[in-house]
């Protein structure tokens, strides 16, 4: 016994040391990005391909770089691990600070103790401070002059969604709410369970987003995978790689769309009213595969998850196959590259930005470990006109990864706060960056 964890750390050194030497992308990076991407032959390799930007944070004096004709500056700092934002009717931003919860039955193995590594080195092994934090700009500067703890002892919040005099909070196991009386900067009143979500001691994509329907009577939650591609078993994916509808008046919850491996960001499309979200794809295949994507969510669709990707591309790691559910497959509308992690998706309805943003989706894209070289790290634009995407990506905010490969910080949710500014949450910075054009 005295031996095991030499051997393990042996092991784990080993297996990095390889994939660091393994495959790189045999393609450029813009591929894989639009509604027709490249899809090659996946690459088969013993160890995943392992690339990381390792977690360093912000020096003094420095910050993202933003697009030509915009400007860049911080709304707050010092904030820890903060993942999501919500802007308030008010005006006021709140701020979910999160990391995973605790997860008994995830990292078992070599494989699970180097990819625990892996996060850690990627500044994902925060223990998480399970709180929303409300900041407040009075003066209109760009600087919120107030900071609140909002709401307190959550588990591992992520979405939220403002009905009426309601506030929702997905925490990572079920949907909670709160009275709210605009203006207020810190709820105290106890949770209110409206509807479980799926949980457990597994847990692998423990982040859960939501979004109210137009007219107020349904909520809408995200729930990735409970694994890359059902290794666990398909028992362990019920209601899971899917975006479920919850009904407020009865708490019923029903199966939305499916095949969606790791959906966060969604947001309602201005021209044409449809749902839309981003998706993180599968990982191993090779740096070249598989694009993450954004995409409007049907009704009942299936997206292919996990026996197929990009349509009907079949996984031959899924056993058994379903030829059956890869017939049915939808094909994503619009991919934005392999491995980029799109977490944070806001269209934007403001008027601060030239008329050619509108109705265009902010992404946040989080960056790959799964890739060589890097990709994401950035913040993109996806112009759309008649309620589609149109046009190839903008980078808007860059600059997150240092020229020796160092990451200063990495882009999560993003949100349009009441003068029309782009705000973006940054989990290694500790950061809000709000972007807005140059005057």
């Amino acid at each position: 016994m005295r031996d095991a964890v030499p051997v393990r750390l042996i092991a784990a050194s080993l297996m990095l040391s390889l994939a660091a030497c393994s495959e790189k992308a045999l393609l450029p990076s813009t591929a894989g990005v639009g509604p027709a991407p490249v899809i090659p032959e996946p690459v088969k390799s013993l160890i995943p391909t392992v690339d990381i930007a390792p977690a360093k944070g912000w020096p003094a004096g420095v910050m993202p770089s933003a697009a030509a004709g915009m400007t860049v500056n911080a709304l707050a700092t010092g904030l820890v691990h903060p993942r999501w934002l919500h802007v308030l009717p008010n005006g006021d931003v709140l701020v979910v600070e999160s990391n995973a919860p605790a997860r008994p039955d995830a990292g078992k193995g070599i494989k699970g103790f180097v990819m625990k590594k892996v996060m850690a080195k990627a500044g994902a092994a925060v223990p998480s401070p399970n709180r929303i934090t409300l900041l407040r700009d009075a003066d209109g500067d760009g600087v919120a002059e107030t900071r609140t703890e909002f709401l307190k002892n959550l588990n591992s919040p992520f979405g939220i969604a403002l009905i009426g005099d309601m506030l929702y909070v997905a925490n990572t196991d079920a949907v909670v709410r709160f009275p709210y009386k605009a203006g207020d900067t810190a709820i105290t009143a106890a949770p209110v369970t409206v509807a479980a979500l799926p949980g457990g001691p597994l847990n692998h994509h423990w982040t859960k987003n939501i979004i109210a329907s137009k007219d107020g009577s349904k909520l809408y939650a995200t729930v990735g995978s409970n694994s890359n591609v059902a290794e666990n078993g398909m028992d362990k994916e019920v209601n899971r790689a899917a975006i479920l509808e919850i009904d407020l008046k009865t708490s019923a919850t029903r199966l939305f769309a499916s095949g969606l491996r790791n959906p966060n960001g969604m947001g309602w499309q201005p021209q044409s009213g449809e749902l839309w979200t981003v998706v993180n794809e599968r990982d191993e295949l090779g740096s070249d595969l598989v694009p993450d994507y954004l995409t409007s969510v049907k009704d009942g669709g299936f997206y292919g998850w996990p026996y197929s990707y990009y349509g009907s591309h079949v996984d031959k790691r899924v056993e058994p196959p379903r030829p059956d559910l890869v017939a049915k497959a939808i094909k994503p509308d619009y991919a934005l590259g392999s491995h980029v992690a799109p977490l944070g998706m806001v269209f934007y309805e403001a008027s601060l930005f030239p008329a050619t943003y509108a109705g265009g989706a902010f992404i946040g894209q989080h960056g790959s470990w799964n890739r060589k070289p890097l990709s994401g790290y950035n913040v993109v634009f996806v112009p759309f006109a008649n309620g589609k995407p149109n046009g190839k990506p903008i980078e808007v905010l860059t600059g997150f990864v240092n020229k020796d490969g160092d990451a200063y910080g990495r882009p999560v949710g993003v949100a349009v706060d009441k003068a029309g500014a782009l705000l973006v949450a940054d989990d290694v910075g500790n950061v809000i960056w709000r972007v807005k054009p140059a005057q």
